[in-house]
């Protein structure tokens, strides 16, 4: 078991791969609809 289930993740499977995979994907989706929103705001991109 790694050392990882400290601080806010204090549940079960918080280092499980899944969890990692799926918290990963969400977080750099969102900063790429972002970016993607902020060029598409400032400039004319279709």
């Amino acid at each position: 078991m790694t050392d990882w289930n400290r601080g806010i993740m204090k549940f079960p499977g918080a280092d499980s791969p899944i969890a990692l995979t799926l918290s990963a994907v969400l977080i750099l989706g969102s900063i790429a609809a972002l970016i993607l929103w902020a060029l598409q705001s400032a400039y004319a991109l279709p």
